[in-house]
């Protein structure tokens, strides 16, 4: 992890500057959520444990660099079953967590991705983005988007607590949320949005995770990480 933070600040500050926050959010909220449940475990042994539900988004205890992703069994935008784990293992992945299609911010961020797409593609890359959308709803998404890439309804959040970026929605959602889910999401949950950059093994290598969901992660600078760490993956 040494040499990948070396790398990132050789490429530009600001992209360390990302680097070091988001592994600091990580690791506090792993702390945080370790002490508030009286946890010894962490990391994945930590995801494993009965998912007690963060009631805040600065409360979540996520996944942190040099862990692997858990298994995962998710439907597509078509509704046919799609395993990622499988398609991880093919090459080097961009792995994306949005709240979903309704979300202006979510929206904008897609498109952004979409720009870099090809750039990402040619470096070795693919982009994954799940979130509670149904089906239908990532349907929606790709064609107004005009996405390529690929698009993972988890409408239960059974992966983004998987992750453990998943938390409370405040009150002003849970009408909504029964509806854009297909009424799967019944504990009215919704995901931190979260970037990870995986290798084929799923061990994630970068990460940027902001509770404040109108904060994205740039998709420039995300080019330019993605770029400074293809050689480590």
């Amino acid at each position: 992890m040494k040499n990948l933070a070396q790398k990132i600040i050789s490429t530009r500050s600001t992209v360390a500057s990302l680097f070091f926050i988001s592994l600091s959010l990580t690791v506090q909220a792993q702390q945080s959520q370790m002490k508030m449940d009286g946890v010894k475990t962490t990391g994945q042994e930590m995801k494993q444990v009965s998912y007690t539900i963060p009631q805040k988004p600065e409360d979540i205890s996520p996944l942190l660099i040099g862990e692997k992703i858990p298994t995962v069994n998710i439907l597509d935008a078509t509704g046919k079953s799609f395993n990622l784990n499988k398609a991880v293992a093919e090459k080097p992945t961009v792995l994306i967590f949005y709240r979903g299609g309704w979300c202006p911010y979510c929206s904008k961020q897609l498109s952004g991705l979409q720009d870099i797409a090809p750039d990402l593609e040619k470096l070795g890359y693919q982009i994954i983005a799940i979130s509670t959308d149904q089906p239908e709803g990532l349907m929606q998404s790709a064609t107004k988007e005009k996405l390529s890439y690929t698009l993972l309804s988890d409408a239960d959040l059974v992966v983004s607590k998987q992750f453990g970026i998943a938390f409370k929605a405040p009150k002003g959602y849970w009408e909504m949320l029964p509806k854009t889910t297909g009424g799967k999401n019944i504990d009215l949950l919704l995901p931190v949005p979260s970037v990870f950059i995986l290798d084929k093994k799923g061990t994630i290598h970068f990460e940027y995770i902001n509770p404040d969901f109108k904060q994205r992660l740039n998709p420039e600078l995300l080019k330019s990480v993605a770029q400074n760490i293809i050689n480590d993956l």
